[in-house]
């Protein structure tokens, strides 16, 4: 029994919603499309969403679906954010327009193409902070930067997601004395 998938999904203030083979969800902050998979109906009534199936054999699309409904009804009303941090010294990010730029060590510079919907601020040269409104193409943006230069696990330089806990491993014992 899908837990998740009975749970219904309350619709906020200004966000409209079109239900056919795909979901759509209209907002304040832009469009998105969830695909509906054959054997799961979507049911709208007293401004919350329902999501249900047509037998037990699709309990995992029925969670799956209400999720990804839930995802894109945040998303549009009042959307994702995803933040970093660069560790380091000399590591750096700026971004111009949809061109981000990173100095991390490395004798050139990296430039990245921010895709449309997704936006990037950078506070104090070291903290990034990601938002838009498709939450996959969020984390995958961001999962592409962090692994421009992943964490190490010896002086846990590199880019890491903001409160990410990362082991620190022990270094080596050290050539002492004879």
């Amino acid at each position: 029994m899908s837990r998740v998938g009975n749970k219904p999904i309350p619709i906020p203030a200004g966000v409209k919603i079109q239900v056919g083979d795909r979901l759509e969800v209209e907002g304040p902050r832009g469009k998105l499309s969830v695909p509906v998979p054959e054997g799961i109906s979507i049911e709208n009534d007293d401004g919350q969403l329902k999501i249900v199936r047509g037998s037990d054999k699709l309990a995992a699309l029925h969670g799956l679906t209400r999720a990804l409904a839930a995802n894109a009804v945040k998303g549009v009303s009042t959307g994702w954010t995803r933040e970093l941090d660069i560790v380091g010294i000399g590591y750096r990010a700026d971004v111009k327009g949809r061109i981000a730029s990173f100095n991390l060590g490395y004798s050139h510079s990296i430039e990245v193409l921010l895709p449309a919907g997704i936006s990037m601020t950078v506070e104090k040269q070291t903290h990034i902070v990601l938002t838009g409104n498709d939450r996959q193409a969020l984390g995958q943006v961001a999962a592409n930067i962090r692994a421009l230069r992943p964490p190490d696990p010896y002086k846990n330089k590199g880019i890491r997601y903001t409160g990410e806990a990362l082991r620190k491993k022990v270094g080596k014992a050290g050539a002492g004395g004879k």
